[in-house]
């Protein structure tokens, strides 16, 4: 089993951007699904979006029109492209396969204030 990951976190205005990266250290990755996961302070750990290993992507309603995630396979890597970020978005996020095949990563922080 390989080791996930994530960076491109960072503190943003409402209203901004980010993106961020999730690579995988391990093997076979193009054949699984892939999600991401956040996490905000007392609260527990939400799936935010994922994408099958044919490209087939789906959304949680909070982030539906404003995240894109994607994958490059040759790269052992998949994105989080987030818009229009909202203060209800920070959180810690994580990726991992949707049904948390993998150990964890230790995450990147991502804090929209003012």
């Amino acid at each position: 089993q390989g080791q996930l990951v994530e960076s491109g976190g960072g503190l943003v205005q409402p209203g901004g951007s980010l993106r961020l990266s999730c690579a995988y250290s391990g093997s076979f990755f193009g054949r699984y699904p892939m999600a991401w996961f956040r996490q905000a302070p007392g609260k527990q750990r939400e799936l935010v979006a994922d994408i099958s290993s044919g490209g087939s992507t789906t959304y949680a309603d909070s982030v539906k029109g404003r995240f894109t995630i994607s994958r490059d396979n040759a790269k052992n890597t998949v994105y989080l492209q987030m818009n229009s970020l909202k203060p209800e978005d920070t959180a810690v996020y994580y990726c991992n396969t949707p049904s948390s095949r993998w150990f964890w990563g230790q995450g990147t922080q991502v804090t929209v204030s003012a």
